[in-house]
């Protein structure tokens, strides 16, 4: 290979949703709207939560959890996109890029996590209600977040230290807005094979791992519900375990095409779809889908702004 064809790449440049001029300004104001309220429905939650000592059971631990990686995931890529969308400078260093996707993939698998633990909560909760206090304790709940975040962490860890590995002397342009682990592959000149197999594996394992101990602990909690004949008993249930199904059908979803279904070759302009409502929209609504129909939580927010 020439010598000029093995400069390596330092930096590279973003490309960003679209390169239409006419769409830069009104796609920042949209997104900075976004964003804001992203911030503040799920940081908002998070003080909600620990100001009212009522709200300090294992449910709401998690839930106050699962808003912190809903605010790490959305501030991993938003920032940096409302920048470009106002800049002609679009370029990111690669110390940046591989901090940007560490972010971001630690918080994504913490997320897978935090929603499994939340599905065996609702299981003691409605399959075994007076074991709950002894068995959900408030130990074992950091436990959980904690091991949570440590697995978000080091699997996130494990694929940028295998991205070091990698050279990039094809091209510095990533077709993106974010430095999306599968982008960095394609501008590879360093066979990433091997990194590839790992992201589709480990992505399969957490993904099927999570998910199936999400569908066990919900086929237990149906079948207790259906059980109750106690009508209110039952609405409650249902409306308890209704926002975090809806929650969970949105997240694997999502996932599921942007990784697992990779292979099948969707398109770019897919891609990016999929990763946006990833990103973008669905930390965006998960602190209104698990609040707006949750009577404690609205309950707090009217003490506190009696006050």
């Amino acid at each position: 290979m020439e010598e000029e064809n093995m400069t390596l790449a330092t930096e590279f440049v973003l490309m960003g949703l679209t390169d239409h001029p006419g769409l830069q300004v009104p796609l920042f104001l949209m997104f900075l709207v976004i964003y804001l309220i992203t911030m503040l429905g799920n940081l908002g939650l998070i003080a909600l939560i620990w100001k009212d000592p009522h709200l300090h059971t294992p449910m709401y631990l998690f839930l106050s959890s699962l808003a912190l990686a809903d605010a790490c995931t959305s501030s991993s890529v938003t920032p940096k996109m409302l920048i470009n969308f106002l800049s002609k400078n679009h370029k990111i260093s690669l110390a940046e890029c591989l901090t940007q996707f560490y972010c971001f993939g630690s918080s994504a698998t913490t997320e897978c996590f935090l929603l499994s633990v939340m599905a065996y909560d609702r299981y003691v909760a409605i399959c075994n209600p007076l074991l709950y206090p002894v068995v959900m304790s408030n130990s074992l709940c950091t436990q959980f977040i904690g091991a949570s975040y440590f697995v978000g962490f080091l699997h996130s860890a494990i694929h940028v230290g295998l991205l070091v590995r990698l050279t990039f002397c094809k091209s510095n342009i990533i077709h993106y807005f974010y430095c999306e682990i599968l982008q960095l592959f394609k501008i590879s000149c360093t066979d990433p094979i091997v990194n590839i197999r790992l992201v589709l594996i480990f992505s399969a394992i957490i993904q099927i791992f999570t998910f199936m101990t999400i569908i066990i602990s919900y086929c237990y909690v149906i079948f207790a519900i259906l059980k109750k004949k106690n009508e209110r008993g039952r609405s409650k249930a249902f409306s308890t375990c209704g926002a975090h199904l809806l929650s969970v059908s949105l997240f694997y979803g999502t996932l599921f095409l942007m990784y697992v279904h990779h292979g099948s070759g969707p398109t770019e302009d897919k891609e990016k779809i999929y990763s946006l409502f990833y990103t973008i929209i669905i930390p965006l609504l998960n602190p209104f889908i698990y609040s707006l129909r949750n009577k404690e939580v609205i309950g707090t927010l009217r003490k506190i702004m009696k006050k």
